[in-house]
C-alpha cells in the first residue's frame, strides 16, 4: 500500500484527477447502488473549495495593494480589455452561429421558484449594491464583487501601515494560500465524486431531445475557447498561444467543468497562475473579478437560447437588433453569478429585447435547466479557463516590452 501511495503521489494533479474521472465513470456504470457513499467526496471537495474561496480572495487581494510599491505594474488595464472583449466576442459568435444554425424548442414548464431580473437597470443596480454589502456578509454568502471591492478598501488603507502589520498580513495570505493547497490535493476524490452523481442523477435521456440545441451552445463554447481567445492572445504576446490555452484548459478547465462555479475554481486557479510564474500583485486581484465579470461562456449560453425562442416564435431579427443582442448579452453575463446555473436567470432580460413574454422566457430558462448538465459544465470551464489565460497574456505582454525572453512551451 506504501509503494502505491509514492507512486500516486509522484503522479502529476491533472492524471490524478482523469484518473479520478475514469474511476467514477466506471462505478456509476458498473456498481452505481453499492458505490452511492462516493458523492459525499465530491460535496466535500466543493464545499471546501467554496469556504475557502472568500477568506483566500479577501487576504490576497488586501496583502497584495498593500505591499504594493509604486510604480509597479499590475496589467489590470490590459486583463480587463481582454475580459471585456472577449466576453463580447463570445456573445458575437453565439449569435452569428444561431443565425446559421437555427434552433427551434419544444418548450419545458416555467422553472418554479426562480425570479429573473427585470432589466439592464437591476442587473447594474445588483452589481452596485453588491459592491457595498457588508464585508462580514459578503464573506458569508461568498459575494465576490463585495470581497474584491472591500479587500481592495483595506489594502489601500494599509499602504501606510507598519511593515509588522503588513508582514502579518501576508503570512496569513500564505497560510491560507497554504489550506487551499491542502484541498486541492484531493480533487482526485472529489472528481470522481461528482462525476459519479452527475451521472447517476442526470443520465443522457433528458439530454438526447435537446441535442441540436446543446450542439450549437457547446460549439460556440468550443470555437470561442480554441479559435477566438487564441487570436486574442496571438495578437497580445505574438507568440503560438495554444500551449499555454491548452494548459489552462487541462489544468483549470477539467475542475471547473465538475465543479460548475466560477467562484469554487479561484484557488485551483491562484494555484495556476503561480505555477506559471506570474505576479502576485495582479493574479490576486484579477482571477477574482474575472469570476465575476468574464462570462465568455455565460454570453454564449445568453444569446443561443434567446435567439433558439425567438426561432421558435418565428420572430424577424435585423442585423442591428442581433449586434445589440451581442451587447446586452454581454453586459447581462457580467452580472451572472458565479454559480451553477447563474446565467439561465438573465435570459428572460435578453429575451425582453424582443418583446417575448416572461412566460415564455421562463419555459426557455426551464430548457436551460435541462440541460444544464452539460451546458453548465462546458460554460464554467470556458469561464473559468480564460481568467487565467488573459490574466497569463497581459503578463507575458509585458515580458515582451521589457525584452525578457519568452518561451511558452516552457511558461506552459
Amino acid at each position: 500500500m506504501r509503494s502505491i501511495l509514492k507512486k500516486w503521489s509522484r503522479l502529476s494533479l491533472v492524471k490524478q484527477i482523469i484518473a479520478g474521472l475514469i474511476i467514477g465513470i466506471i462505478l456509476a456504470v458498473s456498481i452505481p447502488e453499492a458505490a452511492k457513499p462516493v458523492v459525499i467526496f465530491g460535496s466535500l471537495f466543493v464545499g471546501a473549495l467554496k469556504a475557502i474561496a472568500p477568506v483566500l480572495v479577501l487576504f490576497l487581494v488586501m496583502s497584495a495593494i498593500a505591499q504594493h510599491k509604486s510604480g509597479h505594474q499590475t496589467n489590470m488595464k490590459s486583463i480587463m480589455v481582454l475580459y471585456l472583449l472577449g466576453t463580447f466576442l463570445a456573445g458575437l459568435i453565439a449569435v452569428i452561429v444561431s443565425f446559421i444554425f437555427p434552433v427551434s424548442l419544444t418548450l419545458a414548464e416555467s422553472a418554479k421558484g426562480v425570479t429573473p431580473p427585470g432589466g439592464v437597470v437591476e442587473v447594474l443596480k445588483s452589481l452596485l449594491l453588491n459592491v457595498v454589502d457588508n464585508p462580514v456578509n459578503a464573506i458569508v454568502n461568498a459575494n465576490y464583487i463585495g470581497i474584491l471591492a472591500w479587500a481592495v478598501i483595506l489594502g489601500l488603507a494599509l499602504r501606510n501601515a507598519a511593515d509588522s502589520t503588513k508582514t502579518m498580513i501576508a503570512n496569513v495570505s500564505d497560510a491560507v494560500s497554504k489550506m487551499v493547497s491542502w484541498v486541492i490535493m484531493f480533487a482526485p476524490l472529489g472528481i470522481m465524486g461528482l462525476v459519479f452523481d452527475s451521472i447517476t442523477s442526470n443520465g443522457i435521456d433528458a439530454l438526447l431531445s435537446y441535442g441540436k440545441l446543446l450542439a450549437v451552445l457547446i460549439g460556440c463554447m468550443v470555437f470561442v475557447a480554441l479559435v477566438v481567445n487564441p487570436m486574442l492572445v496571438f495578437v497580445v504576446i505574438r507568440q503560438n498561444p495554444y500551449p499555454l490555452v491548452f494548459k489552462c484548459l487541462k489544468e483549470s478547465g477539467i475542475t471547473a467543468f465538475f465543479t460548475r462555479s466560477s467562484a469554487s475554481n479561484i484557488p485551483v486557479n491562484m494555484r495556476l497562475c503561480e505555477n506559471l510564474g506570474l505576479s502576485k500583485d495582479s493574479y490576486s486581484v484579477s482571477i477574482p473579478l474575472g469570476a465575476t465579470i468574464n462570462m465568455a461562456g455565460a454570453a454564449v449560453t445568453i444569446s443561443v437560447l434567446t435567439l433558439a425562442a425567438v426561432h421558435t416564435l418565428g420572430i424577424q431579427v435585423d442585423l442591428p437588433t442581433a449586434i445589440l443582442l451581442s451587447i446586452v448579452s454581454a453586459i447581462c453575463a457580467c452580472g451572472a453569478s458565479g454559480v451553477a446555473g447563474g446565467s439561465l436567470l438573465l435570459i428572460p432580460l435578453a429575451c425582453s429585447l424582443f418583446g417575448i413574454p416572461a412566460d415564455i422566457a421562463m419555459q426557455v430558462v426551464g430548457v436551460g435547466f435541462i440541460i444544464g448538465v452539460l451546458q453548465d459544465s462546458f460554460e464554467t470551464a470556458l469561464n473559468s479557463s480564460t481568467d487565467v489565460l488573459f490574466t497569463a497574456a497581459a503578463e507575458f505582454k509585458e515580458w515582451r516590452k521589457e525584452g525578457k525572453k519568452l518561451d511558452i512551451h516552457k511558461a506552459a
